[in-house]
């Protein structure tokens, strides 16, 4: 190991043990054990970064009932550490990273297969898939938003609209949906945001939405044509099911929907628009993107709750309660 791989903030020696929510096999909440294991090895291109706030989401669950088990081409191992996204400052880099120092605060987006997640006191990631924290951001904001921002990022890329397009985000008050009503209005594009609950329709009209409707109690469609009566140009769907299905009929059939992976259920029929699935990029270029638009604006991630990681099976049982934005583990 490389001695800069050896060494945390003050010159102390990393420990080799940490504190981490595990799984020994896949299942439900009670399969999430807290326990001591070894630290993640560092390669010469990585970061060892130093958790203090690590995202939970949706695909958490689904990935700890087993449901991503060999998905991505990859064996499960065993004990297995859930978690996507993180921020904290940096622990230890290879001796190939020169952007990062020992100390910097980062957010990082990673996939738990097949070197861990981040429900850990350490999570190691390529430094390619690392980011400097904006100075004006909190630590505990970057750390439940890196995978949401950057697909949000993605699928307005691939939609490619201009300013004054119109823009439907179903799912305008949840952890993706959030972050891209924000990330459209910042290039212009009017966006109608179909929110769950009042405090969703809330946040989506305190985050720039140029109108915002509870999809539980309105019909989407009525308003979508109010909102653009010559049919909305573009959708980017957050959650699925009968009431996005129906929605997406407000779309032009010149129009375009950005359909982001693991999005469930899949609309039943075909909508007459042109439907692109796609994965978020978490590559340097999309959080060098990311970050100049977080410093030049007023993005924020709104998170809803912080457990402490001792309370990581609260988190989890949370996730299928009414909350609008995102959910964080509190690790440092």
């Amino acid at each position: 190991m490389d001695s800069r791989v050896e060494h945390t903030v003050g010159g102390t020696r990393v420990e080799q043990q940490m504190r981490a929510v595990v799984l020994d096999r896949f299942g439900g909440i009670d399969e999430l054990t807290s326990r001591r294991i070894p630290l993640p090895e560092v390669g010469d291109d990585d970061v060892l970064i130093r958790i203090e706030f690590a995202g939970a989401a949706s695909w958490d669950a689904v990935e700890r009932e087993g449901h991503y088990d060999g998905a991505f081409g990859i064996a499960s191992t065993f004990p297995y550490v859930l978690g996507w996204d993180a921020a904290g400052t940096v622990a230890a880099v290879g001796r190939n990273v020169t952007r990062f120092d020992v100390g910097d605060r980062v957010y990082a987006a990673t996939m738990p297969v097949p070197r861990g997640g981040f429900y850990a006191e350490y999570g190691v990631v390529e430094a390619e898939f690392a980011a400097h924290v904006p100075d004006r951001m909190p630590t505990d904001q970057a750390g439940a938003m890196a995978w949401d921002a950057l697909t949000a990022l993605s699928g307005l890329d691939l939609l490619d609209l201009r300013p004054d397009d119109t823009l439907m985000v179903f799912g305008a008050s949840g952890g993706l949906g959030h972050m891209a009503v924000q990330l459209a209005r910042h290039s212009g594009i009017r966006v109608l945001a179909v929110a769950s609950g009042d405090d969703g329709v809330a946040l989506a009209r305190r985050l720039g939405a140029d109108h915002a409707v509870n999809g539980r109690e309105v019909d989407v469609l009525e308003a979508a044509s109010k909102f653009a009566p010559g049919g909305l140009d573009a959708a980017l769907v957050t959650a699925g099911g009968e009431t996005a299905e129906r929605a997406l009929r407000a779309i032009k059939t010149s129009g375009r929907i950005a359909w982001p992976n693991g999005v469930l259920p899949m609309p039943a029929t075909s909508p007459s628009a042109t439907v692109s699935q796609y994965d978020g990029d978490r590559s340097r270029t999309a959080t060098d993107r990311l970050n100049a638009i977080i410093e030049a604006s007023s993005f924020e991630v709104h998170v809803a709750r912080t457990f402490p990681l001792e309370r990581v099976k609260d988190a989890h049982r949370a996730l299928t309660d009414h909350y609008v934005g995102k959910l964080a583990l509190q690790i440092g």
